[in-house]
């Protein structure tokens, strides 16, 4: 027989409109028992960044979530020196990853969410509760409150939800800086063909060139019509306090002295400079294990939960990991007493996961990056290091992930 809690539609609560957020949101609206509402600190959802690069587990993992995902992703438009220009591998013979602009498939996934349930300007400054067992209720900065059943935080590496699971003070609480930063500028492929070359645009493909303390990489985006170019710098240097700075030809040239004058280099360097606001943005992670993504009927995704260098690509597709395996949870759940367990069980699968790759990230940074002891530029032997680095992110049994949340 059921109970009046079991009759009684759950109250969710995203913290967060990010591409994490919103997966998550897209993933639960259509369970009837479930009233799931999102709530973003900006005045609009959006993404920062021109691009995001999806392999095989992420576009798995959204057909796992609904066929409607994969079409999401399809609508959303889908150096110098001895050895420059050498091969060291291919990616994409193995896995055949996908580039998608931020901002669109962030448009395609919010579609299909009623307005109603879709809130923008609400910073959250509190959670608290009534009770161990009674209502959480979230404090936000405009003065107002909602009462839910349960929060899932994906706010960020600074999120309020993050500190509400770990606690004030914890050690694993802040990001620290990865040593690594890098930039990027969005130029039409017309003009990358003239600086770079034709031979890099016969395919719609990623581009990766690794060199002495840096990287550049560019993709194609806009079905076509647009080309991201991107720079990474290693450095051990970077006031924590300086979310960005201002880059111009000097300090290019300066990151990339050992191979500035070669034409790829010179090259990449001419188009992010066609940005006029070209900007300097670190990287952070969570180096620190987060010990735990849960604290009774509150949970973390997404950055908020394990923050990892760009080098793997995976950063994306680890927070569409999250909302499967909490769509798999949420959708069995009848009442808040049911909560905690779900997030306990979503924890025990996704932690161990997303930790060894937020660690596998940062190495291959370094290793591309050229700054690997025993391995350098040595063209063989990072060829030996990376052919295999990607293996255990994409080769990964969805199905049986999901099987094992559901019992534990």
């Amino acid at each position: 027989m059921a109970t009046q809690d079991d009759t009684k539609q759950l109250r969710l609560a995203i913290i967060g409109g990010g591409l994490a957020g919103a997966t998550l949101m897209n993933a639960l609206t259509k369970y009837s028992h479930l009233d799931v509402r999102i709530y973003e600190s900006a005045p609009e959802f959006s993404e920062r960044g021109a691009a995001v690069g999806l392999a095989t587990n992420a576009q798995r993992a959204l057909e796992e979530i609904s066929p409607e995902m994969g079409e999401a992703l399809d609508k959303a438009g889908a150096g110098s020196g001895p050895d420059a220009g050498t091969i060291i591998f291919d990616l994409a013979s193995e896995n055949q990853g996908r580039v998608v602009h931020r901002a669109a498939f962030l448009n395609e996934l919010l579609k299909p969410i009623p307005s109603s349930k879709m809130f923008t300007s609400k910073k959250l400054t509190k959670i608290s509760t009534t009770s161990p067992d009674g209502e959480i209720i979230l404090s936000f900065l405009d003065g107002t409150e909602e009462f839910v059943d349960a929060v899932i935080g994906a706010d960020g590496i600074h999120g309020t939800v993050r500190e509400c699971v770990l606690g004030a003070g914890h050690p694993a609480l802040n990001p620290t800086f990865a040593g690594f930063w890098d930039c990027r500028a969005l130029v039409p492929i017309a003009r990358a063909r003239e600086v770079l070359g034709d031979e890099y645009f016969k395919e719609a493909r990623q581009y990766a060139w690794s060199g002495d303390g840096g990287f550049f990489m560019h993709d194609v985006l806009d079905n076509g019509e647009t080309v991201q170019c991107v720079a990474s710098v290693m450095t051990s240097s970077w006031d924590p306090s300086e979310w960005k700075r201002d880059l111009d030809r000097e300090m290019l040239e300066e990151a990339f002295k050992s191979w500035s004058n070669g034409p790829i280099a010179s090259g990449m360097i001419n188009l992010l400079l066609e940005n006029k606001e070209l900007k300097a943005f670190p990287q952070w992670h969570f180096k620190e294990n987060t010990p735990t993504y849960t604290k009774n009927r509150i949970c973390i995704i997404g950055d908020a939960a394990h923050a990892m260098t760009p080098w793997q690509g995976s950063g994306a597709g680890q927070a569409i990991e999250d909302a499967m395996i909490l769509q798999t949870l949420l959708q069995e759940v009848k009442n808040p007493q049911q909560i905690g367990a779900a997030f306990q069980a979503y924890d025990r699968v996704r932690r161990p996961r997303a930790q060894r790759i937020v660690e596998s990230s940062q190495g291959t940074g370094r290793i591309i990056c050229g700054r690997e002891e025993g391995v350098r530029l040595d063209v063989e032997k990072l060829r030996g290091v990376l052919g295999s680095r990607w293996r255990f992110i994409y080769e990964i049994d969805l199905k049986k992930c999901k099987e094992e949340a559901s019992g534990s």
